[in-house]
């Protein structure tokens, strides 16, 4: 923690940031969501319009820029504050799992199911849910999901018997939507469903003043964590920080400043310049756009498949078997791709 006007004294004042010099932008006490900047004050005069609201919200950005902070942000001014939030990460949860996480299921419904269990969105009724890394959702997965969208009702695994609830839901990926729609890979009713009320995240290189307030937070909270006090902040630990381009975001500078703070030994905050050095040199070459890489990494599957099938599609041989899909989503995939499975016919042909 900060020992504050404790350098009034010191010679080297002039070259740190005194701890209690920096007003902390908060949205309140309980959340630390900190800044004052002009990016971070719009989102969070979106979120002070659609919090009262039960409209579906989706929170685009990249990865660590506080999704799911402003998600529960929404969920603590809305009227269902006093219910659940339930949080749910798409990408977490294998593709088998997945229907029986979020809507349930029944005893006997397949081996395993000792007795009935109740899905995330029968946990969130009344409150809301929050489907972090929706993009990552496979194709199946999102046709059920739609259903709950539009009507608010659903089905456990092994039930016919529908279920109605009463949910609000957020939704967040760092995935470009509409380029996955392009490439086949995310339904487009499905995005038209969850892009009602979007919210784009700014990255922290975006929020460039904020970064002293940010530093000031995260120092005291691990300061608190490891027992230890510091009276100032470095003023050119804070330059280096501001000048550096922040690939991960807030959670890549909470890591440094834990890190930081573990390993100064006076009272004054400082970060090792070589470690932001050292990453900035490792700097990988511009990466293809997501979408694309996705959409020509399953072309090749597809195709390696369809070699192997020798061309077939359906049977225990088949292509569709081998790459565990049905063989509806393999004959969609292969037309949203334009793959022609004559090719694989001809060359066993020759």
């Amino acid at each position: 923690m900060f020992a504050p006007n404790t350098l009034s004294a010191k010679a080297e004042v002039d070259a740190t940031v005194q701890a209690g010099e920096m007003a902390q932008g908060r949205w309140n006490a309980a959340e630390p969501i900190v800044g004052q900047s002009a990016a971070l004050k719009s989102v969070l005069r979106e979120v002070s319009l659609v919090a009262p609201t039960d409209t579906t919200v989706l929170l685009l950005g990249e990865t660590g820029t506080g999704k799911e902070l402003i998600a529960r942000a929404i969920h603590d001014r809305s009227h269902r504050s006093a219910r659940g939030f339930i949080r749910v990460n798409c990408a977490a949860i294998p593709a088998s799992l997945i229907a029986s996480e979020l809507f349930g299921h029944e005893r006997g419904a397949f081996t395993g199911a000792a007795q009935r269990r109740l899905g995330r969105f029968e946990s969130a009724h009344k409150g809301t849910i929050f489907l972090d890394e929706i993009g990552e959702l496979p194709m199946e997965t999102q046709i059920a999901l739609l259903r709950v969208i539009q009507e608010r009702e659903f089905e456990r695994v092994g039930s016919s018997q529908p279920i109605s609830v009463d949910v609000r839901i957020i939704a967040a990926t760092n995935r470009d939507l509409q380029a996955a729609v392009s490439s086949g890979a995310f339904r487009q009713d499905m995005f038209y469903r969850l892009n009602v009320f979007p919210i784009q995240m700014p990255s922290l290189r975006d929020r460039v003043e904020d970064i002293p307030l940010l530093v000031e937070h995260f120092v005291g909270l691990y300061a608190r964590k490891a027992g230890k006090r510091f009276s100032a902040i470095r003023k050119n630990a804070i330059e280096m920080l501001q000048g550096y381009d922040w690939p991960g975001n807030i959670r890549e500078l909470q890591n440094v400043i834990e890190r930081a703070v573990i390993l100064c030994e006076g009272d004054t905050f400082s970060v090792d310049e070589a470690w932001l050095k050292q990453v900035s040199t490792r700097r990988a070459r511009p990466a293809l756009p997501l979408a694309a890489t996705l959409a020509d990494q399953e072309r090749e599957m597809i195709e390696a498949a369809l070699a192997a099938a020798q061309g077939r599609i359906a049977g225990p041989s088949g292509a569709a078997a081998k790459l565990g899909m049905p063989r509806q989503t393999l004959d969609s995939r292969i037309a949203s791709l334009q793959i022609s499975k004559d090719q694989f016919r001809a060359q066993v042909a020759k």
